[in-house]
């Protein structure tokens, strides 16, 4: 696998813990999956400076493991109406935590607190929700993927998209979160709660 450039490793090694990363993340300009949809490698989000949630996950895995940690993401599941989300997670104390790139208020970072992933991927559940109707939307999560498995793609510093990733992640198998009589009795998110999901990080978004 090629190997990252003095002046990338320079950068690489200033974001040498989990919250560093998610700020270097939360730097990168959002881009709106659209018409000029993209899945680029580690290495073009570090020199283009922007990333969609796919695209930010998989950097920060790939930071995550230039620092030592394994290099996983999580595929989050979400009805037919809603988007789907990729979040790196990582563990420090035997306890999961969680990297995410996001325009919107929500389904951000998460601390290392939570004992499994499962644990993990429901502190999403409230938040996961359609702002059109309010309805909560999450519905089922894979095991970490660890994105070794794709080190002969060159996942990380190959200048091709790594469509190779997402698509993976709809093979795999994912566990449901809720049963039928559950998903029935959810209750909408309210007004207030809909508001936090209208606050942008970046409000002019590449499309």
């Amino acid at each position: 696998m090629a190997s990252w450039t003095t002046e990338e490793r320079r950068i690489l090694k200033t974001l040498n813990s989990p919250a560093k990363i998610q700020d270097f993340v939360n730097a990168l300009r959002f881009r709106i999956v659209g018409s000029n949809e993209t899945c680029s490698s580690p290495r073009r989000v570090l020199h283009d400076r922007e990333a969609q949630c796919v695209e930010g996950a998989v950097f920060a895995a790939a930071v995550l493991r230039f620092h030592g940690y394994r290099p996983l993401i999580v595929d989050l599941v979400s009805t037919n109406q809603d988007q789907d989300h990729v979040i790196a997670v990582f563990q420090i104390g035997g306890y999961w935590g969680a990297i995410s790139k996001t325009n919107h208020g929500v389904l951000r970072y998460r601390e290392p607190v939570y004992r499994s992933i499962r644990e993990l991927v429901m502190s999403y559940f409230h938040e996961y929700f359609l702002q059109s109707n309010r309805k909560k939307t999450l519905r089922s999560f894979s095991k970490p993927v660890d994105l070794s498995r794709f080190d002969r793609e060159e996942w990380e510093t190959g200048e091709e998209p790594i469509w190779y990733i997402p698509e993976y992640l709809t093979t795999i198998a994912h566990t449901p979160i809720l049963n039928r009589s559950q998903i029935a009795r959810l209750r909408n998110a309210d007004s207030i709660e809909a508001r936090m999901t209208e606050i942008e990080e970046w409000p002019n978004a590449v499309l």
